[in-house]
């Protein structure tokens, strides 16, 4: 009997609650990610630190390696060094930086990786991607999925809120992304990878329709969920179609145009997705998806992150240039500046001050 279903590429361990940090070496035991106790921890000079010592006496197998950033150069580095080890796998412990550090590392000397974020900034924790700053700017490099994810919602509530804020912007952008995707398949005729889009649509839509706050155990627990599932559609789809469209470009144009004054990226993508949303003449969600972002303390104008009017049209008109070949609502309109100015005056409006 043939198989007739396909196999996905995913964590076979996924621990998110409060607490989850006190069973991480129970995880790291787990025979599929380690047997003899030997691992390399990548971790930051911040929160993957100050976690160490709470840490360290679970771990007595582990050598730890501190990251100085999230360069290109620092992952080779991190590679380089924990290549002589012999280790069964690598942790990634801390913030966005530091799991792609490891993501790029694991993956350069053919290791496994856990990671062990302390912020919920964006869906890299779980994605096939590390982004790094490198020399031409900053670059995606694709890496395997993780092999465990563990999320402690306790250390997530430590961390400031702009970063939960920011993983809200990312989360929801993917319904704006798979809007996207599904023009480009009837324009264009690409094909859409379906399980990819259900499951990015789906973590977007559970997080745009929860009532709960950046503060509350149930929402960070839907984020952190949410996030999972869209990187594990991204290794579903073998690309970042499920979660990047016209809102990323936006994203990127800013930190390619102004890279000493760029907002965070779920910031951004958030902002992107409710004007991409207007674009394609979905107004009310628009509207929707303004209403919420606004409610968690994100933001929807240009101007709620010091950037003016006109600066926001040259971002929204150099934005196609950012991911040549992905079509978008951008490519589709392709709007001049004036266009660009007028349409973003309607969006003003219709979402309300």
């Amino acid at each position: 009997m043939p198989v007739l279903t396909r196999l996905i590429p995913s964590p076979v361990v996924v621990d998110i609650r409060p607490g989850a940090l006190d069973d991480l070496g129970g995880v790291l035991a787990d025979e599929r990610i380690s047997h003899s106790g030997k691992l390399a921890v990548a971790v930051s000079g911040g929160s993957g630190a100050r976690l160490r010592s709470r840490l360290e006496p679970s771990l007595p197998g582990a050598a730890w390696y501190e990251v100085g950033g999230g360069t290109l150069d620092d992952a080779v580095r991190l590679a380089s060094d924990i290549k002589a080890g012999h280790y069964d796998a690598v942790v990634g412990l801390g913030g966005g930086k530091i799991i792609d550090c490891a993501k790029f590392a694991a993956a350069r000397v053919g290791l496994p990786l856990v990671a062990v974020p302390t912020n919920l900034a964006h869906d890299g924790l779980c994605s096939p991607v590390a982004t790094l700053d490198n020399d031409a700017g900053r670059g995606s490099y694709g890496v395997p999925n993780p092999i465990a994810v563990v999320i402690d919602l306790d250390v997530i509530r430590e961390a400031p809120v702009r970063f939960v804020r920011a993983g809200i912007g990312d989360a929801v952008s993917n319904i704006s992304a798979i809007a996207d995707w599904e023009l480009a398949a009837r324009v264009k005729g690409e094909k859409i990878d379906g399980l990819a889009a259900a499951i990015a649509r789906q973590a977007g839509e559970a997080v745009l329709r929860h009532p709960g706050g950046v503060g509350d155990t149930g929402f960070l627990q839907v984020l952190a969920e949410a996030l999972v599932l869209s990187g594990i559609a991204m290794s579903v789809s073998g690309d970042s179609r499920p979660s990047s469209g016209a809102c990323h470009e936006i994203n990127h144009a800013f930190d390619l145009l102004f890279p000493k004054r760029a907002a965070a990226h779920g910031e951004q993508c958030g902002l992107g997705a409710a004007f991409a949303m207007y674009l394609r003449g979905a107004h009310d969600e628009s509207a929707y998806m303004a209403e919420v972002l606004r409610r968690h303390g994100l933001p929807v104008l240009p101007e709620e992150i010091g950037f003016t009017v006109d600066e926001f049209v040259r971002v929204v008109e150099f934005a196609p240039e950012t991911r040549p070949g992905r079509y978008t609502i951008l490519e589709h309109l392709d709007l001049k500046p004036e266009q660009i100015k007028d349409t973003y005056a309607d969006y003003v409006k219709a979402i309300g001050s």
